[in-house]
């Protein structure tokens, strides 16, 4: 009945409206928030550092969404109860993996190591 009123008043209408021009301002200032609240996963490489001292060593600081995790999770890269870090490790390693065979480039020589650092719920320093 309480939708039926909203829906016959235009308040539903008004809700929608509201709602459209909220996800239009987050798109613009924080864009992680405005997928969450469409439900679509969100991943982003927030920065890139390289070791000067040693080429082959740096890191990437990805930053993701429960939804992310929900489709990764869904293409194999884990089950429920994994760490979401791990999850997003298997992601990454295969990206890696795929970039450099599609490149022509040795994938089994020794580049070093993967690691995993979490730094908040969604948020993780690759190196």
């Amino acid at each position: 009945m309480k939708q039926w009123l909203k829906r016959v008043t235009g308040i539903e209408a008004r809700e929608k409206e509201l709602e459209e021009k909220e996800l239009a301002v987050l798109d613009k200032t924080d864009p992680k928030a405005a997928a969450t609240k469409r439900k679509e996963p969100w991943v982003n490489v927030l920065d890139m550092q390289v070791n000067e001292e040693n080429i082959r060593n740096g890191f990437f600081e990805l930053d993701w969404n429960k939804y992310f995790i929900q489709e990764l999770l869904a293409a194999g890269y884990g089950s429920e109860g994994d760490e979401e870090e791990q999850i997003v490790d298997r992601w990454f390693k295969d990206i890696i993996f795929n970039m450099l065979q599609e490149e022509g480039l040795d994938t089994s020589r020794g580049a070093g190591y993967i690691n995993v650092v979490p730094i908040d719920k969604g948020k993780s320093e690759v190196s």
